[in-house]
């Protein structure tokens, strides 16, 4: 039974698909806007011009499969406490996964050899999303 995270990014969800695809070679396997819903949101919950924003997207991530949204696009992404953790095979991959996600984001921990990981990292991006890069001992 997998476990896949919704993201919620309130607006910025397109943005931050794209920048998922660069940054990680991620693949955007589906994407639904607002405006091709076979069943219209209600009028009174989402903002004027909210129409092209994405009601639902389905994103791969390496063997994982990521759901995300504009949500109610109120313009205020909150991904406070969790992040998502990324476990790849070498370090030359770690470096390059973390300095994609650090482009315009905040390193909270450098790269670097750790008692549980020859490379561990943790950075938030820039939309807010918090990543773990976990190279296996």
């Amino acid at each position: 039974m997998p476990l896949e995270p919704y993201l919620f990014f309130e607006g910025c969800c397109e943005e931050a698909l794209n920048f998922y695809t660069r940054a990680l070679g991620a693949e955007i396997t589906s994407l639904m806007r607002y405006s091709e819903s076979p069943e219209a949101p209600p009028p009174d919950k989402l903002p004027p011009g909210s129409e092209k924003k994405v009601m639902h997207a389905v994103v791969r991530i390496g063997d994982a499969s990521v759901m995300a949204s504009d949500g109610l696009c109120s313009g205020k992404p909150d991904f406070g406490g969790f992040s998502l953790c990324l476990t790849v095979a070498g370090e030359a991959e770690a470096r390059r996964l973390f300095a994609g996600l650090a482009e315009g984001g905040n390193v909270l921990m450098p790269l670097s050899k750790t008692f549980y990981s020859p490379c561990f990292g943790m950075v938030t991006d820039r939309f807010g999303v918090g990543w773990m890069i976990l190279v296996r001992q």
